[in-house]
């Protein structure tokens, strides 16, 4: 993994010298905080993606999810007037309970991941969209939140605190996954579960767990997005994406077959969409191809893993017959 990373690293610095060159812009301090911000708005919830992938899940319910924790959270903090530390807490204990849900359904219901949360990407969004008549939730002219807003969109020394706790989570999200047993078994169980079962690792409990994990840090991202957009359309808001998430952990090396990843991975495949994003805008290209870019990223990064999986299956082939290969006889 640390060669993938590397490699990703070093696109990103290329893309980004090549985007310089063509765009002084690129580099400004202006630019460079908003595209910061950007990566840890859509970093978040990439790194819970990232852990269902690797168990070899998937969740495309994210985007939706977005759009009901928004309209809630406006609606509790606007019509309910809780405080907003509170409704804060209600809304991640909302993604917990949705992302256990998912988790049970795919493994004591056997459903595919695909389906439970396409399922999920409808009924939430669906729900949404009848919670407020179809209408745009937000806040009242001239209502602030002073603690609130200094946290999700506030910058220090002009980096955005999204960011910083984006950092921080990918740090303590990096201890958990490849310095923990909970880890390792994530790891075992996405490269082949019925192994992980026979070897007395309780798959059902760590796979709900990973679930359980994208949905807490999904709701923590529809808070900041709340903040960042002050109102929400719950027929678009959060549209596609769930496809963001997936593209970070797919260019980060998460295999879509499971087993593989690393979070320092996902944080450079948020970083470089982002970049990627940034190079569309200032270069003038039209934004109606944003979702081409990232499509034709997706389908790069899949094919690049194919083609490394054959090449360590090659490999491994190559080094096993050369072990089984008799030994020249000697006189």
């Amino acid at each position: 993994m640390l060669k993938k990373d590397l490699g990703l690293f070093l696109l990103i610095l290329v893309v980004g010298t090549v985007v310089a060159i063509l765009n002084p812009r690129f580099i400004s301090p202006v630019n460079l905080a908003n595209t910061a911000n950007l990566v840890g708005l859509f970093g978040l919830f990439s790194i819970g993606e990232g852990f269902v992938i690797i168990t070899g899940g998937i969740d495309l319910s994210i985007g939706s999810e977005f759009a009901l924790f928004g309209v809630v959270f406006v609606d509790l903090l606007v019509t309910y007037h809780l405080p907003w530390l509170l409704a804060s807490i209600l809304i991640v204990l909302l993604g917990v309970i949705l992302g256990c849900v998912h988790g049970l359904l795919v493994t004591r219901m056997r459903l595919q991941p695909f389906v439970v949360t396409l399922c999920g990407l409808l009924i939430y969004r669906g729900v949404a969209r009848w919670y407020t008549n179809d209408g745009t939730a937000g806040f009242e002219f001239g209502q602030t939140f002073p603690g609130l807003e200094w946290i999700t969109t506030g910058r220090s020394y002009g980096i955005p605190h999204t960011f910083v706790i984006f950092l921080v989570t990918a740090a303590i999200m990096g201890v958990l996954l490849h310095r923990s047993v909970f880890g390792r078994y994530l790891f075992a169980i996405g490269k082949n579960e019925e192994a992980a079962r026979y070897s007395g690792i309780s798959t059902n409990r760590v796979i709900v767990a990973a679930y359980v994990i994208c949905g807490a840090l999904a709701g923590v991202s529809s808070i900041f997005l709340t903040m960042y957009t002050r109102s929400i359309s719950p027929a678009s808001h959060g549209n596609f994406y769930e496809l963001y998430g997936i593209a970070a952990a797919v260019l980060g090396g998460c295999s879509l077959r499971g087993g593989e990843g690393s979070i320092m991975g996902i944080v450079l495949g948020a970083v470089l969409l982002q970049v990627l994003q940034n190079l569309v805008n200032l270069l003038g290209i039209p934004s109606s191809l944003n979702f081409a870019v990232m499509g034709a990223v997706i389908l790069i990064g899949v094919l690049a893993d194919q083609q490394l999986v054959r090449l360590r299956q090659a490999r491994a082939d190559r080094t096993k017959e050369s072990q089984l290969a008799p030994a020249p006889v000697t006189r």
